[in-house]
């Protein structure tokens, strides 16, 4: 008998629907026709043991006992799901055969191989073990994947960066958690003071910008904006506009960005080159184009929600998840790839067919794209578990779909069905002119061919993520160096620095997705790729919405700011728990794990010593700054109850506990 263990019931159904009839379907498993069986877990079934299980006084919080480091790990299955977990081990007993039926990510892959571990199967059997990777949950796409199966062993990597991952998060969140909590109750305050080796740094960034936002000084500064004259094919006068760029003379009178403070010397620049000969002294045009965006990975696709629709990270997680499990019109969502591989272009006419049969707007959209043009985004090496989240091959026209879930549809369908349009095409014009004296720019881009940015207007501006608005579109006529146009007037206008922006849910998954832009230590920055990041793409919107549901973090319309109590926290705590750092250097080298260019001890050695260090660090820390309150947190069917307990060296409350697993991120 094969068994196959899938992650959670929905994939467990999937799976036996792309298997014989008939079924027999039980509380715990399914049977089908040919004597195989489909059983799944729920989520996860185990999870890491309490402190108090390796020894029984860890159960009171005392910073003489840490850090607490477990000689040997020990898992434990949640009570909730117990009886799931007994179900799947008498299966496991009569199997021939176990399939392996994780989400295709590194998570997924750990999750069954904790259970198939847990449950002691044999060293020959665990062998054996096949690896099913269903990225849609659609019937025909699900029995491609189960004439594909490879063997579990290939994807250990991936288990072992999961594994490590997880045990880091327990390590630093319970120990640098009871470490400062205990620290802040010598100080009056009656709270946990949780501590994350993402978390924190993601409130640090927020506490940051808002501190910059804070000190903030604005200043004037003035440009100087030359109105050029030229004559078009029909003799008509037309404008077109050069901006000054202060030569070395006037930097003393400019800001560290040589923008112009001096609003004396502005005038004095605008009223000479009034009415003056302009000439053309350096000219480049270039053809450039610019291709199709790649389709959605989940980071991806949550700041183009956030910035279209004003929708939080986890409720573009949550929509997805709908759009996957319940009417399987997407591939798997926790995905960090932008890419497809080569096999699934074969997919693609169905896709395009059912597509033109549902929602108008996507329909026009799939009848005038070209399906023999290739994207960069089929590029197999650029793909691992899991692929790009795109449409599958069902079409939505009779889905009773919610509005937020059809926004979320079409932002996936646009992004797929692009990569079937051309590349967008313009001319790039770089113009300097000399006018009395002093030198003039112009960067403009010309339209050439919209191609794929038709799918993107809105209301005459580009929808995109992708977009420049850092160069004007204006049209230059036809140049050539040591050509003496006419400066019409010249015009100051005055400006005012503006404050660094605060984080909204856009910029600040951006920020989480592309850490190495605020990684400090030179060193550091060196080994992080541009796409490196803070937790991964199944956790990032849960982080985010931990530090609102903690009271560190608040909402101010689309912005998101630090509170009273997040800010007093991360001024406590020591620069290397609040900075990106060396968390960006921990998941860069989780990612090494999965490309098996590292291994397990080399990741955990290092954190080990950190650690070590870092719980002798707060035993030095002030927490006399935080307020004397504590946050409550409801519970159902129980009054509100203190995280802490009022006495400095009592154990933790009950409530305090159930929050360890979000403490650890």
């Amino acid at each position: 008998m094969k068994l196959y263990i899938a992650e959670k019931p929905s994939l467990g159904r999937a799976i036996a629907a792309a298997l014989p009839k008939p079924h027999k379907n039980l509380k715990t498993h399914i049977e089908v026709g040919n004597g195989d069986i489909v059983t799944w877990c729920i989520g996860h079934i185990l999870e890491q043991a309490d402190p108090e299980v390796y020894q029984a006084h860890y159960k009171k919080w005392n910073a003489e006992h840490l850090p607490i480091v477990p000689e040997k790990w020990v898992l434990k299955p949640k009570s909730q799901t117990r009886s799931q977990l007994t179900a799947i081990k008498a299966l496991v007993k009569n199997a021939s055969q176990i399939i392996h039926a994780g989400d295709p990510d590194r998570e997924g892959q750990l999750l069954v191989d904790e259970v198939i571990d847990y449950l002691k199967v044999s060293k020959t059997k665990k062998q054996q073990v096949q690896r099913l990777l269903i990225s849609d949950l659609n019937t025909p796409a699900v029995k491609r994947s189960l004439n594909n199966l490879q063997s579990n062993m290939s994807f250990m990597p991936l288990s072992i960066s999961a594994l490590a991952r997880s045990r880091a998060d327990w390590l630093y969140g319970i120990n640098l958690t009871r470490a400062y909590t205990l620290q802040g109750q010598k100080s009056g305050y009656n709270s946990v003071l949780s501590v994350g080796r993402v978390q924190t740094p993601i409130l640090g960034l927020v506490v940051n910008r808002d501190n910059e936002i804070d000190n903030f000084t604005p200043h004037n500064y003035f440009e100087v904006v030359a109105h050029i004259q030229y004559q078009d094919e029909n003799q008509s006068n037309q404008i077109f506009k050069a901006k000054w760029k202060p030569s070395a003379a006037c930097l003393p009178h400019c800001d560290d960005n040589q923008r112009v403070m001096n609003q004396a010397l502005a005038n004095n620049v605008a009223e000479r080159i009034t009415n003056q000969d302009a000439l053309v002294t350096e000219l480049t045009k270039q053809n450039k184009k610019q291709n199709a965006p790649l389709p959605y990975n989940l980071s991806s696709l949550q700041i183009d929600a956030a910035k279209q629709f004003s929708l939080s990270a986890k409720m573009v997680l949550d929509l997805c998840q709908s759009l996957y499990e319940r009417h399987k019109l997407i591939t798997y969502p926790r995905s960090d790839s932008r890419y497809l591989p080569t096999d699934q272009l074969s997919q693609v006419p169905s896709i395009m067919k059912h597509l033109t049969s549902g929602d108008e707007k996507i329909a026009q959209m799939a009848r005038n794209a070209d399906m023999s043009l290739k994207s960069k985004a089929w590029n197999n090496s650029k793909v691992t578990a899991h692929h790009a989240i795109i449409p599958t091959e069902k079409s939505a026209a009779n889905i009773n779909l919610n509005q937020m879930e059809k926004n979320i549809y079409f932002l996936i369908c646009r992004q797929y069905i692009a990569q079937f349009y051309s590349a967008y095409q313009y001319l790039h014009c770089h113009l300097e002119l000399t006018i009395s004296g002093g030198i003039f720019v112009v960067n403009a881009n010309e339209v050439q061919q919209l191609g794929w940015k038709t799918l993107f207007q809105s209301k005459g501006k580009f929808a995109d993520s992708s977009s420049k608005t850092d160069e004007q579109e204006q049209h230059i006529p036809a140049l050539a160096v040591n050509d003496v146009l006419h400066c019409e007037k010249g015009e100051v206008l005055q400006k005012e620095t503006q404050p660094p922006k605060s984080f909204t849910d856009a910029t600040l998954l951006a920020a989480m997705t592309g850490i190495s832009r605020y990684v400090t230590d030179v060193e550091i920055k060196k080994v992080l790729k541009e796409t490196d990041g803070l937790g991964t793409e199944a956790t990032r919107a849960g982080i985010i919405d931990l530090l609102f549901n903690r009271g560190f973090l608040v909402r101010e319309g689309k912005a998101i700011k630090s509170t009273t109590v997040g800010k007093t926290l991360i001024k406590a705590l020591p620069d290397k728990a609040t900075t990106p750092d060396m968390t960006a250097q921990w998941e860069a080298t989780l990612n090494d794990i999965c490309e098996q260019k590292v291994n397990y001890q080399s990741f955990m050695q290092p954190l080990l010593s950190v650690l070590n260090t870092m719980v002798g660090q707060a035993k030095q820390q002030d927490f006399s700054g935080l307020p004397n309150v504590a946050f409550k947190r409801k519970t159902k069917g129980k009054s509100n109850r203190s995280w802490g307990n009022s006495k400095g060296n009592s154990k933790v409350s009950s409530k305090a506990k159930s929050n360890r697993k979000a403490t650890a991120s």
